[in-house]
């Protein structure tokens, strides 16, 4: 099946496209300071620290995703979500070498076709992901 004949045709009830963005992330977290410390010390995102309206918003220094963490209630079950944050990189050794200077521990790098990445988690045990796939050689260019 391709996606195109999986995705519904617009609703003639609202004809018009209206486009949406992901542009933001909520990070469920026990302990918003750690996770906000976390996502500004290794993954260079920048904030005033401040909770408002029980979140803590974190912009990316150069660009990229808003993150906002949010204090995860008790009932909510961490380290169990269907979902990783895979951020860019060129040189997948190098920022493992930076972080590792820091502090961060990334696991093993895996190759993939034409990219590598490596995995670790964060304070709430969400995966992450560095990945230098949108660096790869074009598919013409691997033969």
């Amino acid at each position: 099946m391709r996606i195109s004949d999986a995705v519904a045709p617009l609703n003639p009830l609202f004809p018009t496209h209206m486009p949406a963005t992901l542009d933001t992330i909520i990070i469920y977290a026990r302990n918003p300071i750690a996770t906000a410390t976390f996502y500004c010390r290794y993954f260079d995102y920048h904030s005033s620290g401040i909770m408002e309206e029980g979140l803590i918003t974190l912009s990316p220094t150069s660009s990229g995703t808003t993150l906002l963490i949010h204090q995860a209630a008790k009932s909510i079950k961490l380290e169990h979500a269907g979902l990783k944050l895979m951020f860019t990189v060129e040189d997948v050794e190098t920022y493992k070498a930076k972080s590792a200077a820091l502090g961060l521990e990334f696991g093993n790098t895996h190759q993939a076709q034409g990219y590598c990445f490596a995995n670790v988690k964060d304070p709430d045990g969400n995966s992450i992901s560095i990945s230098s796939r949108a660096f790869r050689a074009t598919p013409e260019s691997l033969t």
